[in-house]
């Protein structure tokens, strides 16, 4: 059967190369896993099991590794995991090795506007429904983890109202006088539900637990999360919950996991999660799932673990990070790359018509919507314009010392001119640049793109942090501001300068990475500030600490840790065949 994606939808094509796929057995032996090394689950998935398989590879030579980041996007998005496992198909067609390393997308965008982030077209992983649908598991054992850390708080705060210091010792528990106006976590679920942002909890009588202000986050910005993209082991790992900081006392001392004596608990609810998930490209190539989305406000990156991995069993690691450069490459550059010691040999920047076409003046794009004749149309002057946003992400992917890949992700309505345009821009301000076709024509329309790579990566890296990880969060955030938003300042809220001097006085905190929270939609914090925007300030209006993963977190702009369902979601196109049991309508 001729898979056609001009006329098939993605489930469709998915379905019809699952009929086709290799067993999860084959998949592991051709990428060189060993039999035991592999934890089947079912015949087309299964986890690797990261201890066994680590021991054999951790002193193995290390393979090209190359990122795969973005242009600022269009709500949208502009194919990155359809680039990245286009990549994987090309690398294959050349007689390369390739292993891909993507993240597990979050029943959230799967149910709503955004599809499964499975790729699309011919650039796909499969199976495609156990893929969008929960896969092993990782992220129910992540929200399943992080609910059980708000049971420990919400319980010991309603225990120690009750109970007098004579019961608590008899209990064996030390009071901690936990402040309910500082809880820093929100109770997690894995949709996108308004509805539950803001919550109170805790009504009825006293065995109900403390009325207080509450609410819901999306599962995938759990801390939890991005413990697990950072972990190297097990013992990373358990450390790491240990010092999640949950709340303060009535005093403003730190009230951590291990402070209610949950972490073990915990632990144990995620010790699976570092097994990451071996699944296939719809050409037969091995992918690795692990860890989450959500780069505007968490890190954002597929695994440590996989990148570990993948380099070891292949000749090119393709992994992606979250959004465009600005926010997801410069947290795998300066907080990804610092946990895992690898630093990567190329950088794809994927580029589309459609989004220049919105930096240069095009009118607004909307999901559900039908796009304006203005994207389908040749306008090399809107194109051109627009063509300062690409700009901006090439020059933050040389500013790392690696080389940029510009790849013009090629959609059926571009005209060859565009397509010229961009290439031409791309070159004269210092990137190698390919047109490919994989949404169309898979691995075969990846080859140019795939060969580019390969030319980048043979290349001298002379990769560098953007910052010394020890001056101060103040000057590191100015930093990032000004060299890869473009801002020419910021400018702090009183709350938010309270909060990092506190902070600041904690020898520990004072040596955790920054990881930025802004707009993904814009290279400012205003996802209205299209194109390369310039003299505009910076606002940080909060400051969040992740201990346990390892962050300071600076907020800028409104951003939401529970999205919000659209009036036209993609939940309304699921559904199930009946006579087969298939699942249709995933895109």
């Amino acid at each position: 059967m001729k898979l056609d994606p001009t006329q098939m939808k993605d489930w469709q094509i998915a379905e019809a190369a699952e009929e086709q796929m290799k067993p999860v057995g084959q998949i592991a032996a051709e990428l060189g896993l060993a039999a035991e090394e592999l934890i089947p689950m079912g015949q087309n998935l299964a986890k690797v099991n990261f201890r066994k398989t680590w021991d054999r590879l951790q002193d193995m030579p290390t393979g090209k590794y190359v990122d795969v980041t973005a242009i600022t996007p269009t709500p949208l998005g502009e194919g990155k995991t359809t680039t990245t496992l286009g990549l994987v198909q090309g690398l294959a067609k050349i007689g390369k090795k390739p292993v891909g390393a993507i993240r597990q997308p979050s029943s959230g965008p799967t149910f709503n506007i955004k599809g499964s982030a499975a790729g699309g077209g011919l650039a796909q992983c499969i199976p495609l429904a156990p893929f969008s649908l929960g896969l092993t598991g990782d992220i129910d054992k992540i929200t399943n983890a992080h609910n059980l850390a708000m049971v420990a708080l919400t319980a010991r705060m309603q225990h120690e109202r009750n109970y007098d210091d004579e019961r608590l010792e008899r209990i064996g528990i030390r009071r901690l006088n936990i402040d309910s106006a500082t809880v820093q976590i929100k109770w997690a679920i894995d949709y996108c539900a308004q509805a539950l942002r803001n919550i109170t909890i805790g009504k009825g009588g006293k065995m109900d637990g403390m009325e207080m202000e509450s609410g819901f986050q999306i599962s995938v910005s759990s801390e939890l999360m991005a413990i697990l993209a950072v972990s190297k082991g097990l013992q990373d790992m358990r450390e790491r919950i240990a010092n999640m900081l949950l709340a303060y006392d009535v005093n403003g001392h730190e009230i951590t996991a291990a402070d209610l004596e949950v972490d073990g608990a915990m632990t144990a609810l995620m010790a699976e999660t570092l097994n990451p998930t071996l699944v296939q490209t719809i050409e037969g190539q091995p992918v690795f799932v692990h860890a989450g989305p959500f780069a505007n406000i968490a890190i954002g990156q597929s695994s440590v673990i996989a990148d570990m991995l993948g380099t070891r069993l292949g000749d090119y690691l393709i992994t992606e990070s979250g959004f465009g450069a600005d926010i997801g490459y410069e947290k795998f550059w300066n907080l990804k790359c610092r946990y895992s010691k690898l630093t990567p040999d190329a950088v794809v920047i994927v580029a589309t018509v459609r989004a220049l076409k919105m930096h240069g003046g095009g009118p607004a794009v909307k999901p559900g919507k039908k796009l304006d004749d203005a994207y389908t149309q040749e306008n090399l002057g809107m194109l051109e314009k627009g063509c300062a946003n690409l700009i901006a992400h090439i020059n933050t992917v040389k500013l790392s010392g690696v080389v940029p890949v510009v790849c013009i992700n090629s959609f059926y309505t571009d005209t060859k001119a565009e397509h010229d345009l961009i290439r031409k821009i791309a070159v004269e301000n210092g990137a190698k640049c390919a047109v490919s076709e994989h949404w169309l024509r898979g691995g075969e329309g990846a080859i140019e793109l795939a060969e580019a790579v390969v030319e980048a990566c043979s290349e001298k890296s002379n990769f560098s942090f953007l910052y010394d990880q020890n001056i101060p969060v103040l000057n590191r955030v100015e930093i990032i501001a000004k060299e890869i938003y473009g801002a020419a300042g910021v400018s702090w809220s009183t709350e938010a300068l309270q909060k990092l001097n506190r902070y600041e006085k904690d020898y520990e905190t004072h040596e955790l990475g920054v990881c930025m929270v802004k707009t993904h939609l814009s290279l400012s914090h205003n996802p209205d500030f299209k194109g390369c925007p310039t003299g505009w300030v910076l606002p940080i209006r909060d400051v969040l600490v992740y201990k346990g993963a390892g962050f300071v977190v600076p907020v800028s702009g409104d951003i939401k840790l529970l999205p919000g369902t659209g009036s036209n979601p993609g939940f309304r196109r699921i559904d199930v065949d009946t006579e087969t049991g298939k699942v249709t309508g995933l895109f």
